[in-house]
């Protein structure tokens, strides 16, 4: 779940980057799980795993720069399945990334089904050829989150909540931004975990009103986030489940800090967003965000500092979006250059094939 604006840059910031993959070591990562997916500099993809609480940095190597217009590719899935040697209906694809400097373009795999399934990463080429990132011996480091869900603890439909642990990661200004839910009181959580790793705090505990349902909640986690710059100050702009869409200063996530966010828009209930991707045309900033049940929404990206924040149930307006009618069964999207984006689609046979196509 990764994010254009920020992945822009990657590629002229790597030359000037101190080298940060000296920092990782040979070895193979620990992965229990790999969730979610983000690229920062040089090449180094971060992968959440929220089985094993932590954030795993690996240096691909995959720094050779591409010209490539874009990747298709049918029946990933299958493909995949075939690749790791088991059946298509034992493959989950969590989530997908482009590497900004190759364009090549990650998937975050899961081999199984349940608790036991194992975290695979999978790398498809600008020709669409598939293979397997090799982890027995390479460069990595980790950082674990102190104060993560138990592996046993589950919410009140008995859902797991460690599943949660990391729902989305980032890169910007020599950070990884993680959001997720902690063991704390107010659970709703997000970090920014400096790096080179170290140690992670306990990072900020985040509460936002809902309109939809009118009321303050802690307890809900981000569902997918977008750095992007608000009247010249770095801000994250957060989606949740149901579907407001929450701005935080990324000054004030602050170790131990009680955060609240400013609502600027309600985007539909009984829905769960998926990405967002930044991106201009016309002269204009737009932001895309795919969701589970309500397309594809595009939404103006200029003058976001003018909404005032939703406090009341009955004030729902907000920032507009419009929906991409001709985009069905999107799943992951992320930005392939300034002018397409790379996308993950269900067919109405099942099948799930990568498309890049122009932004809208």
């Amino acid at each position: 779940m990764t994010r254009f604006l920020f992945t822009l840059c990657l590629a002229a910031s790597a030359a000037m980057a101190a080298n940060l993959t000296d920092s990782l070591k040979a070895g193979k990562p620990a992965l229990k799980s790999a969730s979610v997916l983000a690229f920062g500099p040089e090449g180094i993809l971060f992968v959440g795993d929220s089985m094993g609480a932590q954030v795993v940095a690996i240096d691909t190597g995959d720094r050779k720069a591409s010209s490539a217009a874009g990747v298709e590719l049918k029946g990933v899935a299958a493909k995949v399945a075939g690749l790791l040697g088991t059946a298509p209906d034992q493959i989950l694809v969590n989530d997908m990334a482009v590497n900004p400097l190759s364009r090549n373009i990650y998937l975050a795999v899961s081999r199984g089904r349940g608790p036991d399934a194992a975290a695979v990463i999978v790398k498809v080429d600008t020709k669409g050829t598939l293979t397997e990132v090799a982890l027995d011996n390479v460069k990595h480091s980790a950082v674990s989150l102190p104060n993560a869900a138990a592996v046993d603890a589950k919410d009140r439909r008995g859902q797991s909540l460690r599943t949660e642990a990391i729902t989305d990661i980032g890169w910007v200004d020599g950070r990884v931004l993680v959001a997720g839910l902690s063991n704390e009181e107010f659970s709703s959580n997000l970090r920014a975990i400096p790096f080179p790793f170290q140690t992670a705090d306990n990072g900020s505990s985040v509460e936002i009103f809902h309109g939809a349902h009118g009321r303050f909640e802690t307890n809900s986690p981000v569902r997918t986030f977008l750095p992007y710059k608000i009247a010249g100050e770095q801000h994250l702009l957060a989606a949740y489940t149901c579907t407001p869409l929450v701005k935080f200063p990324i000054s004030a996530l602050q170790p131990g800090a009680k955060v609240k966010g400013v609502t600027i828009a309600e985007l539909g209930n009984r829905n769960r967003p998926l990405d967002m991707v930044s991106y201009s045309k016309g002269g204009k900033p737009f932001i895309l965000m795919n969701n589970s049940s309500r397309g594809v929404m595009k939404l103006p990206a200029n003058g976001l500092d003018s909404y005032k924040g939703i406090t009341a149930q009955t004030d729902v307006t907000g920032v507009p979006y419009e929906t991409v009618a001709a985009w069905k069964g999107v799943e992951q999207i992320d930005g392939f250059d300034t002018k397409t984006v790379s996308m993950l689609v269900r067919g109405e046979d099942g099948s799930l094939d990568l498309k890049t196509v122009e932004f809208p």
